[in-house]
């Protein structure tokens, strides 16, 4: 066998090993370890023991590939035992879409970089869209106020989980009561609470105002 040829049988070997299953997860390791930003073909391919090439037969690109780990990350929101009331519905899905994007590092950012139509992100939608028809809204409403409750979800868990490095509070020392005299007003609601209270605040806040609509 010429060393060409053993090359080429080793690469087939790698590839025939690996599935795209198993690069998902190593990149998600990767993430979970050392943020998004550490995700790359390279570092997931150093970390399985295979050529660079290999991971991208099964990725194809580094776009792909995060389409793949958010699809992954959205994966861990269960849609089991969801309560029947359209209201009490949306906000478990949503509270469960919170859950499974903070169980990984940067998993908010990943999710909101991407346009997903994959499995378990489009059955994600899909219960969020049935509980909001069931709720009397429109069609045009359902879509439109999933959007609204995604969007909500992944802004306040980007904030959440880049809140041990944003270095404390800063906001009271940046706003005084002449130049910025209605924020001076309210910055310590800004600074007080927790994330849980700001979720189900907005949660509420959302819920409450798209149910009015459908009654």
């Amino acid at each position: 066998m010429t060393k060409r040829q053993s090359t080429a049988s080793s690469g087939a070997s790698a590839k025939a090993r690996l599935d795209t299953a198993t690069v998902v997860r190593a990149a998600l390791e990767l993430l979970d370890e050392k943020g998004m930003d550490a995700v790359s073909m390279r570092a997931i391919a150093e970390r399985l023991g295979v050529r660079m090439n290999t991971v991208l037969w099964h990725a194809k690109s580094k776009a792909r590939l995060l389409d793949l780990m958010a699809d992954a990350i959205v994966a861990g929101v269960s849609l089991d035992d969801l309560p029947e009331p359209c209201e009490a519905r949306v906000r478990e899905l949503a509270h469960r879409y919170r859950r499974a994007l903070l169980a990984h590092r940067d998993g908010a950012a990943v999710v909101a970089g991407t346009y997903v139509a994959e499995p378990a992100t489009l059955g994600a939608a899909e219960e969020v869209v049935r509980a909001l028809l069931d709720g009397g809204l429109s069609e045009r409403e359902a879509a439109w106020a999933c959007f609204t409750v995604i969007y909500f979800v992944l802004g306040l868990v980007q904030e959440e989980q880049a809140a041990p490095e944003a270095g404390g509070h800063r906001l009271g020392g940046a706003v005084g009561p002449v130049s910025y005299p209605a924020l001076n007003r309210v910055v310590g609601h800004f600074e007080s609470g927790t994330f849980d209270e700001r979720f189900d605040y907005g949660l509420s806040l959302i819920l409450r105002s798209l149910l009015m609509r459908g009654a």
